[in-house]
C-alpha cells in the first residue's frame, strides 16, 4: 500500500514538473526555425519618411552610480535632437547627481514619493512632461544604447505599437553576472524570439521597451504593483496588442554581480510572477471564449517553475531516485536531459561554453531563490531595489 502511494506521488510530481519542461523544450525547438525578414516593417519604412517624436523615460531610484553615464551615452544619438526628449525621474538620488543632470539637455523631474515604484515614476513623467510625442521609450538607469538606437526604432514603430528591444549583458565580471546574462538570453530566445516566430507576442522585460504614446498613456495609469512590466504586458494582451521583439536593437543592461543582489532581484521577479498569475487567472475563461491566445499563454508562463529551480530540482530528484529507487529514475533522467538540451539550444552560441563553465554556481543561487519562496507576499506592492556596481 505504501509503495502504491509513493509511486502515485512520484508520477504526480513528474507530471507537474514535466509541464514546465515541455514548455521550455517546445519553444526552444521553435527558436530554431528560420526567421524570415520582417517584410512588413521594411516595406512600411520604405514608404514612409516620417521621423517619430520620442519621449525617453529613465525612472531612476537611488541610481547615482549609473544614471549619468547612461544619459550621456544616450545623448549621442544620430537621431535629430529636436525629435526626442530625455526625461529622468530622479527618485531619492543625491543632490550632486541632480545638479549634474540639470546641466544636461534633458528634462529632470524630482518627485518625492512616500512609497516609490517604477510605475509611479512613469505616471509622474507622463503627467509632467508636456509636448506632442508619437512614441515612449522606457529604459532602466543602467541601460546603455548605441547611437543608432532611435533610428532603428523609428523604422519598426511605423507599424508596431509595442516593441521589446534585445536587452543583453554589458558586464560578465564573475559567475553571478555570467549566469544572469545567460538567463536573460534564454528568456530572449524562449519568450521573445520563439514566440514571434509563431506569430505570438513577445514578453516584455521592463526596460528597452517602446510604445505608441497614446497607448502607453492609456495603460500606464492602470499599473499598481512592483511587477509593472508584467502588468503592462497583460493589459496589452487583453487589448490584443501585438508586441514585437527587435533582436537587432540592443539595450545593454548591467547584470547583478553578487549573490545578495541576485536574491533581491529574484525576490522582486518571483513576487511579480505570483501576483501576475493570481491577477490573470480570473480573466482566463473570458480569454478562452474570445480566443485571446497570447493572454492565455502569458498566464501559463506565470505558472511555470523558475528554470534555475527546475535544473537543481530535476538533478536532485534524479540522483535521489537513482540511489534509492532505481527502477523509477529513468523518466527523471529523461526529463533532466530534455531540459539541458533545450537550455543549450536557447543560449546563444557565443555564450554556451562560458555559461556551462559556471554551472557549479547555480545551486547556491537556487538556495537563495528557495529562501525567497518563504517570504513572497502576493499583496506586497513595495518596490524592491537592486543596487548597481
Amino acid at each position: 500500500m505504501i509503495w502504491t502511494i509513493l509511486h502515485s506521488i512520484d508520477v504526480a510530481l513528474w507530471v507537474i514538473i514535466a509541464g514546465s519542461v515541455a514548455y521550455v523544450v517546445f519553444f526552444a525547438i521553435i527558436s530554431l526555425f528560420y526567421e524570415k525578414e520582417d517584410q512588413l516593417a521594411t516595406h512600411a519604412a520604405a514608404l514612409s519618411n516620417k521621423q517619430s517624436k520620442f519621449l525617453i523615460l529613465y525612472p531612476a531610484y537611488k541610481e547615482d552610480r549609473v544614471i549619468i553615464n547612461a544619459v550621456e551615452t544616450f545623448l549621442l544619438q544620430d537621431y535629430p535632437s529636436t525629435h526626442y526628449t530625455v526625461a529622468v525621474v530622479s527618485d531619492h538620488m543625491q543632490q550632486e547627481t541632480n545638479d549634474y543632470l540639470s546641466k544636461l539637455p534633458i528634462t529632470l523631474l524630482t518627485p518625492e514619493f512616500d512609497k516609490s515604484s517604477k510605475a509611479k515614476a512613469m505616471q509622474y513623467a507622463i503627467n509632467e512632461v508636456k509636448g506632442e510625442y508619437d512614441q515612449v521609450v522606457v529604459l532602466d538607469a543602467d541601460n546603455v544604447v548605441r547611437p543608432d538606437f532611435l533610428s532603428q526604432l523609428n523604422i519598426l514603430c511605423t507599424i508596431y505599437d509595442a516593441i521589446q528591444c534585445h536587452r543583453c549583458a554589458k558586464n560578465a565580471d564573475n559567475d553571478v553576472a555570467v549566469l544572469d546574462g545567460a538567463s536573460e538570453e534564454i528568456n530572449n530566445t524562449l519568450f521573445r524570439k520563439a514566440h514571434n516566430r509563431l506569430g505570438m507576442s513577445s514578453a516584455l522585460i521592463g526596460s528597452g521597451m517602446c510604445f505608441n504614446y497614446e497607448l502607453f498613456k492609456k495603460n500606464v495609469f492602470l499599473l499598481s504593483t512592483a511587477g509593472e512590466d508584467r502588468e503592462m504586458e497583460a493589459l496589452l494582451l487583453q487589448q490584443e496588442i501585438f508586441i514585437k521583439y527587435a533582436p537587432d536593437i540592443h539595450v545593454f543592461d548591467e547584470k547583478v554581480s553578487n549573490q545578495d543582489n541576485f536574491q533581491r532581484q529574484r525576490m522582486r521577479w518571483m513576487t511579480a510572477q505570483v501576483q501576475s498569475l493570481l491577477n490573470n487567472l480570473p480573466k482566463v475563461p473570458n480569454a478562452i471564449v474570445h480566443g485571446k491566445i497570447n493572454f492565455i499563454d502569458k498566464t501559463i508562463q506565470q505558472a511555470l517553475i523558475p528554470r534555475s529551480i527546475l535544473i537543481v530540482l530535476l538533478a536532485g530528484i534524479s540522483i535521489f531516485m537513482t540511489i534509492f529507487m532505481p527502477s523509477w529514475c529513468e523518466k527523471w533522467w529523461i526529463l533532466f536531459a530534455l531540459l539541458a538540451i533545450a537550455l543549450f539550444i536557447a543560449i546563444p552560441r557565443q555564450l554556451r561554453f562560458r555559461s556551462f563553465a559556471k554551472v557549479f554556481a547555480i545551486p547556491s543561487l537556487v538556495l537563495r531563490m528557495f529562501k525567497n519562496l518563504l517570504h513572497i507576499d502576493r499583496k506586497n506592492t513595495d518596490f524592491i531595489h537592486t543596487q548597481h556596481g
